[in-house]
């Protein structure tokens, strides 16, 4: 297939390689042209303006957030964009960005499929991603081979794009949340000289498998909070972007504003571009430890 790929952070630029390696043609985009050059070793086209990406089969794009969406995904790029071709829109987005950007695309006749992602880029790099698509049944078939280069699985919740982002905002508040309580966990143990190491080794082979106890708890435990994976500072992005949907309908979560909080500590204290795991820095450091 003939795709266009804009937005190269560090998952953006592991999903464009990964569709590389399958054998599809790629032109890609990025702000920082310099993110580009790696893919250009690898065969991917560069281009100098979105507007050159956005043409092909399809578009994938992976921006950080909603204001660098309606920035490039502006009227002018839709009403030049081919008629029929699918946008795949990869970013963890408000569902009112979402069910803004599935009007415009709909009265360009463009197809707009929502797609965001669940894994940290390790897992994009390995082509392991969980992807949570919504979207018209037929686009989504036509960029299915693309899915399957890039995930282990797809899950499909139906025809409106903004299911998908409001079912990864979800995802992401639960995420939140255990990290929020894995540091208070880590915190009550240090209080009583237990080691919060031998404390995941009981609960990760037990009640808590999988990699969020293990990977997040594995970081607090050793207090590594850099590289960054997952910086905190857009973990409370998406924290955010629940509670506004949570507004949206008048549906109440109290855990998602204690979380917010804690992360609004994180980067109040400095900590806003290191790992989503700090959670646990901010749990000792309101227990004074």
């Amino acid at each position: 297939m003939d795709i266009g790929f804009i937005g190269l952070g560090s998952m953006g630029q592991a999903m464009a390689e990964n569709i590389l390696k399958a054998g599809h043609r790629v032109r890609v985009w990025n702000r920082s042209r310099e993110r580009a050059q790696p893919l250009a070793a690898l065969g991917a086209e560069l281009v100098d303006t979105p507007a050159a990406a956005f043409a092909g089969d399809a578009v994938f794009s992976m921006l950080a957030d909603d204001a660098a969406a309606c920035e490039v995904f502006d009227a002018r790029l839709l009403e030049n964009a081919p008629r029929d071709l699918v946008h795949v829109n990869m970013a963890t987005v408000s569902v009112a960005c979402a069910e803004k950007l599935a009007r415009e695309h709909a009265a360009r006749a463009i197809h707009y499929v929502a797609a965001p992602v669940m894994g940290r880029p390790d897992v994009a790099a390995a082509a392991k991603l969980t992807i949570i698509a919504a979207g018209p049944a037929e686009a989504i078939d036509r960029v299915q081979p693309i899915f399957d280069a890039i995930g282990q699985r797809t899950w499909r919740l139906g025809a409106l794009p903004q299911h998908a982002n409001v079912a990864k905002l979800a995802a992401n508040f639960m995420l939140a949340s255990a990290v929020e309580t894995l540091g208070e966990a880590s915190a009550l143990l240090s209080g009583y000289g237990v080691a919060m190491s031998d404390f995941l080794d009981v609960i990760t082979n037990s009640a808590f498998p999988g990699p969020v106890y293990s990977g997040y708890g594995r970081l607090i435990a050793q207090d590594t909070y850099e590289p960054a994976m997952f910086k905190a500072r857009l973990g409370l992005k998406d924290v955010r972007l629940a509670l506004a949907a949570a507004d949206a309908c008048a549906i109440p979560l109290p855990v998602a504003s204690v979380v917010r909080d804690s992360l609004l500590d994180a980067v109040a204290h400095g900590d806003g571009e290191k790992d989503f795991a700090v959670l646990g820095r901010v749990a000792a450091r309101r227990a004074g430890r």
